[in-house]
């Protein structure tokens, strides 16, 4: 897809919290940029502290970026990162998975302007695809295995119900209720109720 439209590379980026420090490297799900890029650019920069990762949390309009976009004054959003990162164009895509996380997919590249028409053409495809990634991929490896039963047991543990208050709520028997505790634990490899809900917290497999 990113040849076809004039970029040479693409990347699916997970967003954090606009404060929570992250490394390119760490943040990028899926990507084919040169080996070691990611973390090179990690040595020398904070992702945190580039005007292109603070856009995402001012907008969710897909935008084009190019190296060559300076006002005289100063650098435009966007242009410091490809600068850094050795690319003259980026094309970012903000997109949701239906849990509400948020990802961004980017394209790169040193191309010639993308026309509008193409431009639309794009944000489409990619947001297709981001959907077919996260349910293929994404989706099971967020839930960590975990069936719909098991989730709805462990957002209730997180709500401080016992096992007899889940029985009674989901139906089922206390022993089964204790079962699906002792396989989440297993799944989440944690060793105790109160690792289980803050590693299910901090997976966003609950919120």
């Amino acid at each position: 897809m990113a040849l076809r439209y004039g970029f040479e590379h693409f990347g699916v980026l997970q967003l954090a919290n606009e404060h929570e420090t992250s490394l390119l490297a760490s943040r990028l799900l899926l990507h084919d940029l040169p080996a070691g890029l990611a973390e090179t650019y990690d040595k020398r920069y904070r992702f945190n502290d580039s005007a292109f990762f603070k856009s995402f949390y001012k907008s969710t309009i897909p935008t084009v970026w190019r190296a060559s976009d300076r006002p005289e004054n100063g650098l435009r959003e966007g242009s410091d990162f490809l600068d850094q990162i050795g690319f003259d164009m980026a094309l970012s895509i903000p997109v949701h998975s239906v849990a509400g996380t948020r990802y961004v997919v980017l394209f790169l590249g040193d191309g010639e302007d993308i026309e509008r028409d193409a431009h639309f053409e794009i944000c489409y495809e990619a947001n297709c695809a981001f959907d077919y990634y996260y349910r293929q991929v994404l989706a099971n490896k967020a839930g960590m295995g975990l069936t719909p039963r098991e989730t709805e047991i462990l957002r209730w543990i997180s709500y401080g119900k016992t096992a007899s208050e889940i029985a009674l709520i989901v139906s089922v028997s206390e022993h089964t209720v204790n079962s699906h505790t002792a396989t989440i634990l297993k799944k989440l490899d944690v060793v105790n109720r109160t690792q289980m809900v803050a590693k299910a917290i901090r997976e966003q497999i609950i919120q």
